[in-house]
């Protein structure tokens, strides 16, 4: 992922990318689930948003427990894919 994204946008843009090539190469669609929760957790602690939108997200996911995190993480990837195409 880039360093800093500064609009939503991009965030989703670049999130179809890297679940695009998830696909490619063979992960299931359980894995890119489990593997965007995992980035959500890094951004949450990392990540300093730039938008009213990934604040929003950043907070959801703070006050989230696992299995809603999972939820958010898959409702995330099902957005961005469908924006994608």
């Amino acid at each position: 992922m880039q360093e800093r994204i500064d609009s939503f946008e991009e965030f989703k843009h670049e999130m179809a990318q890297r679940i695009e090539v998830a696909e490619e190469i063979g992960l299931s669609p359980k894995m890119i689930r489990r593997q965007a929760a995992r980035v959500g957790d890094w951004l949450a602690e990392h990540y300093d948003v730039q938008s009213p939108e990934q604040r929003l997200l950043k907070e959801l996911w703070e006050a989230a427990d696992e299995k809603e995190q999972e939820a958010i993480a898959s409702a995330m990837t099902k957005m961005v894919q469908r924006t994608a195409s």
